[in-house]
């Protein structure tokens, strides 16, 4: 069938290259080996099993037969096949195989421990040539398990990556998804998870975050996206060690992909600026995200405690007045003059609905005609 000699070598290659371990492969040769002797020698009902050797490269075959107790199986010269049918409605017993099952009175003069469902082995004939239709037979076994294996090894390798940012090339855009080449599977990015009016050609490298694993009848589907929030979130990772080290945590995120965004940050040390970290020095930091993001704006502000000076924080750049909260609606009337209204509201609301999903409260804004403000300010002096 194939020269078992050089099988021990074929393990370690699929081992270094696809990470499938030899014991999984070992399996499969095995099953391969057993199915091909069955198919070429073996007897209707036989059980034939084989033990591999990949260092020295034999193969040690076995019948297997199962302990029965006599008085629950159907001998086949006791009765015809009309008395079987009719028995099998009233009683649980098998019909007796020589080839499947050994009487438990049997086993016992093999094995004086053996008890019913134990399994009795008896060594079978090596046979040199397994034939053409069996060797066929053998080597699609192999190629299922070595498919099997693999989807089992890509699933706990990229598994371990779900939740982080991962990188490919692109392979072909298809429908709007883009189909990117991971090595050892296939990673997609629908048109909802892209940046609005990024382009990739294929050959391009793309980097995105990995939020799930799928099987699919193709294969493993990484399944990406460059417009998740926790993309934004990783990125500042790679670039501020104060977030990888838990100095600095992320407590909010809003983010409307390749527009803007809003993160706000928390720092557990009184002597690190959490801001001042995701900025970095000369805004370096803020400027590497933001490349990755096609210019994507991104303000990052104080977390606080405080619902108040949360929202006044999430507002900015917009100077508030005053805030009037509702606990049980969970909504917040937010006052600005009446020249910070454009700046609070935002260029399409942009600016109050990324506060929103950032505090997540439902915010309204209102304002004050300067000239009233002029006189308040004017009867408090």
């Amino acid at each position: 069938m194939f020269d078992l000699k050089v099988i021990h070598s074929v393990l370690q290659q699929l081992e270094d290259e696809r990470g499938i371990p030899k014991e999984k492969m070992l399996e499969a040769i095995e099953l391969a080996l057993a199915t091909a002797y069955k198919k070429e020698y073996g007897k209707k009902g036989q059980i034939v099993r084989t033990i591999f050797d990949n260092e020295s490269g034999k193969a040690e075959f076995y019948q297997v037969k199962i302990v029965v107790d006599e008085s629950k199986v159907i001998m086949e010269d006791e009765v015809d096949e009309q008395d079987i049918k009719n028995i099998a409605e009233e009683d649980i017993r098998v019909r007796f195989n020589p080839e499947h099952h050994i009487l438990l009175a049997d086993a016992k003069k093999i094995k004086k421990d053996a008890k019913v469902d134990d399994e009795i082995i008896f060594p079978l004939e090596e046979k040199g040539d397994y034939g053409r239709i069996a060797a066929q037979t053998a080597k699609q076994v192999i190629i299922q398990k070595i498919r099997e294996a693999e989807k089992v090894s890509v699933l706990n390798e990229y598994g371990q990556k779900e939740g982080e940012i991962v990188s490919g090339i692109v392979q072909r855009i298809e429908r709007g998804s883009i189909f990117v080449d991971m090595g050892r599977a296939t990673g997609m990015i629908s048109y909802e998870e892209q940046i609005p009016g990024e382009h990739y050609k294929q050959g391009e490298r793309v980097r995105a975050y990995l939020y799930a694993v799928e099987e699919s009848p193709k294969g493993i589907l990484l399944k990406l996206s460059r417009a998740h929030p926790k993309f934004l979130v990783k990125l500042f990772e790679i670039e501020a060690p104060e977030i990888a080290q838990g100095v600095v945590e992320v407590k909010a995120i809003a983010r409307e992909a390749g527009a803007r965004s809003k993160i706000a940050v928390f720092s557990s040390d009184n002597h690190i600026d959490p801001i001042g970290s995701l900025v970095g020095q000369r805004g370096v930091r803020v400027s590497t995200v933001m490349s990755e993001l096609r210019g994507e704006k991104i303000d990052i502000i104080q977390w606080n405690n405080n619902t108040s000076q949360f929202i006044e924080e999430a507002l900015s750049p917009a100077k508030i007045l005053s805030i009037e909260l509702f606990e049980e609606e969970k909504r917040a009337i937010v006052m600005v003059s009446e020249d910070q209204q454009s700046l609070a509201i935002g260029k399409g609301g942009q600016n109050v609905r990324l506060a929103a999903k950032l505090t997540g409260w439902k915010i309204d804004i209102q304002s004050k005609p300067i000239a009233e403000l002029d006189i308040e300010e004017k009867e408090t002096e």
